[in-house]
């Protein structure tokens, strides 16, 4: 396996088999966190820090919770990251690295800020998502969570539907499910899908309809006007007259697919509030498996001596 770096940056440079060893010891941390006492000694000693200069209370909750359960110990830069816009991403890492931080959770608005970090401190980095590059703990949940839903990789349909133009995730996504052997369509107005989308190994719809035909899986990106203009999506309802999962959609999709979203979502536009109320989506799964993966993220860096790709 190449988990021997000190970083966790994304799935793009990761093999199928380093993605199914980290699912694997995710599915041990929840053990872990099935258990009445929650804390595992592995990072014990550690010093996590959270440095997040985009807003995620999920991701971030998670990651603490996962440091936590760790025993290790944890401080939230955010706040003083906001205040010190001025100073560089450099300047700040290293005034961390100097510190004595072991592992420096990054969320950044610029892509490839993970990796410019990673070069100038000592501490491992983790990339909690960096501009529209990737979200690989996003990411991994979701590969969690549909395997324990099928099983397998191997022959599943996945459609992933929405804004692909901005889903750092669906990005991670992608790069994870070809890899395991999904077969992978895209789907989304032609404003917001990728121009070389079909480079990465996917089918491109802008009839969703087609796209969700005999689906296994299907994954929802949010859709957010505020990094859009009216060039790229005109209107929300526009987009949710032709785009949103309801259950005529589901009709086309196979009877027992399921239906996931990243979250936070908003009711009606991605998804129906009926198919979100219905078993066939599993949102609930993802968020429990958020705190595990995130454990073992944790956990493989301290192991290995380095980190991931």
């Amino acid at each position: 396996m190449s988990l021997n770096r000190k970083d966790f940056f994304g799935l793009r440079d990761l093999t199928a088999d380093d993605i199914r060893y980290i699912l694997t010891t995710a599915e041990t941390m929840k053990y872990v966190l099935s258990q009445k006492s929650k804390k595992s000694p592995h990072l014990q000693g550690k010093s996590v820090i959270i440095l997040f200069y985009e807003k995620s209370a999920r991701a971030k909750l998670a990651y603490e919770l996962a440091a936590q359960h760790l025993s290790a110990n944890l401080v939230d830069m955010t706040n003083s990251a906001h205040d010190m816009e001025q100073e560089s991403l450099q300047d700040m890492g290293q005034l961390v690295d100097q510190m004595g931080a072991d592992f420096i959770i990054l969320r950044h608005p610029m892509a490839g800020a993970a990796r410019l970090l990673a070069k100038c401190v000592n501490a491992s980095v983790i990339n909690a998502g960096d501009g529209y590059n990737e979200n690989p703990g996003q990411s991994l949940l979701d590969l969690l969570t549909i395997k324990e839903r099928k099983g397998n990789f191997t022959g599943l349909k996945v459609v992933i539907v929405g804004d692909l133009l901005h889903s750092r995730v669906s990005k991670s996504n992608i790069w994870g499910l070809t890899k395991l052997g999904a077969e992978v369509c895209v789907a989304g107005p032609p404003t917001l899908l990728l121009p070389e989308m079909e480079k990465f190994g996917v089918r491109m719809y802008y009839d969703v309809k087609q796209a969700v035909q005999d689906a296994d899986v299907i994954l929802t990106t949010r859709m957010r006007l505020e990094t859009q203009n009216k060039m790229n999506l005109p209107s929300l309802d526009e987009y949710k007259r032709f785009f949103r999962i309801d259950e005529n959609l589901l009709q086309y999709a196979k009877k027992d697919a399921i239906v996931m979203h990243p979250g936070p979502i908003q009711r009606d536009i991605e998804i129906s509030s009926s198919v979100i109320d219905s078993p066939q989506c599993i949102i609930n799964d993802q968020i429990g498996n958020s705190v595990a993966v995130r454990m073992a993220m944790f956990y493989i860096l301290s192991q290995m001596g380095g980190g991931l790709l």
